[in-house]
């Protein structure tokens, strides 16, 4: 439903899109099924981006702009997760699991941000310049353009097998809304988005040199992040009793990065 794509849409980016009428928890979780589209709508605006910058700027200048545009067209949503995430990470054992988990559970609350996440940021920040930048210089136009395409797409629908696979570890919040209403139909529906844009991908590399590679590429991405995933679900059982709306934007970051890794270690060996 539009509805709900246009629910995706205001809670992962910045687009000024308006929702008439009230939102259920059901439209909540509804909209999880156009989270990867959500994603495809910011990975136009990184294309798009890199296509005019690289045509005045260095690859470094260009690199830093991308990812300055990747921070604004989601409000540092996943950022702030990220740094709340490592945060409650840094609460030393106490050797009382429960006791621990209600500790780190608070310091990911708290609005202020300790030296653990202000570090986490930005290393954060300085991984996903470096492996842009590697990704410029690495690889052809189109290749790159289609790889910036898909990284936000990978790391929005990332989220919904998370939230379908794991637990909430709070009573409230906006994460719980979505974790405890997400079903099977969901996941599915949210996968095939995703693979329908890998596919697009495909075939616009389908008469260049490099449809093979690219191809091999993104196959081994998928499997690589559904792993990713199912682990990060139950490390953040252990350390949180489950999932939070800060663990899923800390998750959404580290999957582009790891979208990067990939594809620079592919890219630079293959081509």
């Amino acid at each position: 439903m539009f509805k709900h794509f246009l629910i995706a849409l205001q809670f992962l980016t910045i687009f000024p899109v308006k929702v008439k009428g009230d939102i259920t928890e059901n439209d909540m979780a509804r909209a999880s099924v156009y989270f990867p589209v959500a994603g495809a709508f910011q990975g136009i605006l990184v294309m798009l981006a890199t296509m005019l910058l690289s045509r005045v700027f260095s690859t470094e200048v260009t690199s830093g702009i991308i990812v300055i545009v990747l921070i604004i067209s989601n409000g540092g949503f996943h950022l702030d997760g990220i740094s709340d995430t490592f945060d409650a990470l840094a609460v030393k054992s106490s050797g009382i699991r429960e006791a621990d988990r209600e500790r780190r559970l608070e310091v990911m609350k708290d609005s202020r941000t300790g030296a653990i996440g202000v570090t986490a940021l930005v290393l954060t920040i300085l991984l996903k310049y470096l492996l842009i930048d590697n990704l410029l210089l690495y690889s052809a136009s189109i290749t790159r353009y289609s790889l910036l395409f898909l990284m936000p797409v990978f790391s929005k629908w990332l989220m919904v097998p998370a939230m379908y696979h794991g637990t909430s570890a709070r009573k409230d919040g906006l994460g719980r809304i979505f974790i405890e209403n997400i079903n099977r139909k969901d996941l599915v529906y949210s996968t095939l988005i995703t693979f329908s844009f890998v596919l697009l991908v495909a075939k616009l590399l389908q008469n260049t040199a490099y449809s093979r590679v690219t191809a091999f590429l993104l196959i081994i991405l998928f499997a690589v992040i559904y792993i990713f995933c199912l682990l990060s679900v139950r490390f953040c059982r252990r350390m949180f009793g489950g999932l939070t709306g800060d663990t899923l934007g800390a998750l959404g970051e580290i999957t582009e990065i790891m979208f990067l890794m990939v594809a620079a270690l592919w890219l630079q060996h293959s081509i």
